[in-house]
């Protein structure tokens, strides 16, 4: 067997095998006699077709199947042999058969081969986000939201509020459209963007007021719109005391008082944002490392990665896109995203390879018995005899893996603390 192989790009390979016919001839053989059995030829019986007739009816599928038969069973063994780092399956591009000779042509995509820019001089700032008594306050507030009651007020509504109104759109004399208007339409101030010219003049209004409200052509050569909203009512959410009983409900007897039910919302923010803040230093590492090295990559991978971001999309809006949804467009604006990944994927495996990387079962016994300490439902043996399992192995190496990664990286780079305030989302 000879091989030879060319390097089409940094990141694609073709592949040139000649098999000899002492190689190919029990593979053509057993091709062969499998045709002289299965094919049917008119004036003769099943099986007992002439050999050379077979050969010239049959032949071009027999040697297109012995073609690929010897290309999947060789592929791997000379991967292995050239040390070839593949990237994707081997696809057969085209063959030549001779009575003594087979020559095959692969084509796939390897892993580039880089040099890691060292990386020892980076520096990064780490948010050390600090949890006060209002933030604390903030977040039980949004827990209680869910148990308050809405009550009509006889005040301006403020940017928290429900308006509640008939909605009439107007033409552009001023009057009233036939058949365009809306009856007992709810406008939650606090959802609608600070812009938004109903949020803008609805602010302030009482019931009983009528507004007029302008809005602005959304495309060149379109009449802007003008509405009339007519309030009859104000909304405001009115959220219940916080006392002990109201807690024994609202976490189902986890907690039997206040002072405890605030101690352990402070633990979930501060857990929260300590989470929060690793991930952002590892996304502003990853980032300055593939600033640095911009290793070519797969097209392969990108378009694997590219199809899981879009599919973490989907799962976000039900498991499929609205009606009408651009799929396509979509998942091409994804694709920067997904070479990101790809390159980050390529960086790891470089610094892994580089330091000696690898997961044993004694990593995996020391993390199960770490996340044993957050899952009381599960011990560490009944963790680590889940995490053996083949079903979870491959995604627990994987995670441990990564850990090992970004400890290596943390530990090698300067990273500085700053406080910070949590960042204020909407109740």
């Amino acid at each position: 067997m000879q091989k030879n192989i060319k390097n089409v790009s940094e990141t694609e390979q073709e592949l040139e095998i000649i098999f000899s016919g002492e190689e190919f001839g029990p593979e053509y053989s057993q091709e062969l006699d499998e045709a002289k059995k299965n094919v049917q030829i008119k004036g003769f019986r099943k099986g007992h077709a002439p050999e050379g007739l077979i050969k010239k009816l049959a032949g071009p599928a027999i040697e297109a199947s012995v073609a690929e038969k010897m290309a999947s069973k060789h592929f791997g063994p000379v991967v292995d042999e050239e040390k070839i780092k593949p990237a994707s399956r081997a696809q057969l591009l085209d063959f030549t058969f001779e009575p003594d000779k087979l020559t095959i042509q692969l084509s796939y995509e390897i892993h580039p081969a880089f040099d890691l820019k060292d990386y020892t001089g980076y520096a990064f700032t780490r948010a050390l986000y600090t949890i006060t008594d209002n933030d604390i306050q903030r977040e039980i507030d949004l827990i209680l939201k869910g148990h308050g009651t809405m009550v009509s007020i006889d005040e301006a509504a403020s940017s928290s509020d429900t308006v509640i109104g008939d909605v009439q759109r107007l033409n552009a004399e001023g009057e009233p459209e036939e058949e365009m208007k809306t009856e007992n339409h709810h406008f939650n101030l606090e959802y609608l963007p600070e812009e938004n010219p109903f949020r803008r003049e609805l602010i302030g209004k009482k019931a009983g007021e009528i507004v007029e409200i302008g809005l602005e052509a959304d495309k060149e050569g379109e009449i802007p719109s003008r509405f009339r909203v007519s309030i009859s009512e104000i909304k405001r959410l009115e959220l219940p005391e916080l006392n002990d009983d109201l807690v024994r409900e609202i976490t189902g007897q986890r907690f039997e008082s206040v002072a405890d039910f605030k101690s352990d919302v402070k633990i979930q923010l501060e857990q929260h944002f300590l989470m929060k803040s690793d991930e952002e230093l590892l996304e502003a590492i990853s980032a300055k490392m593939i600033e640095e090295n911009p290793v070519p990559a797969p097209k392969s991978m990108v378009a694997s990665f590219s199809k899981m971001l879009v599919e973490n999309a989907k799962r976000q809006f039900g498991g499929k896109f609205p009606a009408g949804f651009d799929d396509r467009a979509f998942e091409e604006s994804m694709s920067p995203n997904a070479l990101k990944h790809a390159q980050w994927l390529l960086i790891t495996q470089k610094i892994a390879e580089i330091e000696n990387l690898a997961v044993s079962d004694d990593d995996i016994r020391v993390y199960a018995e770490k996340e044993a300490t957050k899952n009381t439902s599960m011990n560490a043996e009944e963790l680590l005899n889940t995490y053996m399992s083949a079903e979870f192995r491959d995604y627990i190496t994987d995670t441990i893996f990564k850990e090992k990664i970004y400890d290596i990286l943390k530990s090698k780079v300067t990273i500085s603390e700053e406080e910070r305030s949590i960042p204020e989302h909407k109740m």
